[in-house]
């Protein structure tokens, strides 16, 4: 058994396409295929709200309004 391990890129339409050669005879093989995003695709995070933190000053029951909007 050979475990390979590469970056690849999936096109603008969804596919992933490999070409990777092997050094094994001719015959039928089992692929096992795990995808995961590199680092630089997963750290799309939503708005950093840190720079606010602190700075809003709530007049009155915070839960209850909360619940009126609902």
């Amino acid at each position: 058994m050979h475990t390979l391990k590469l970056t690849a890129h999936i096109d603008e339409d969804g596919h992933l396409r490999l070409d990777i050669p092997t050094e094994l005879a001719a015959s039928d093989v089992d692929v096992v295929i795990v995808l995961q995003p590199t680092q630089a695709t997963t750290n799309q995070q939503g708005y950093d709200f840190s720079d606010l933190v602190g700075k809003l000053q709530w007049q009155g029951d915070a839960v209850k309004a909360q619940r009126n909007l609902r």
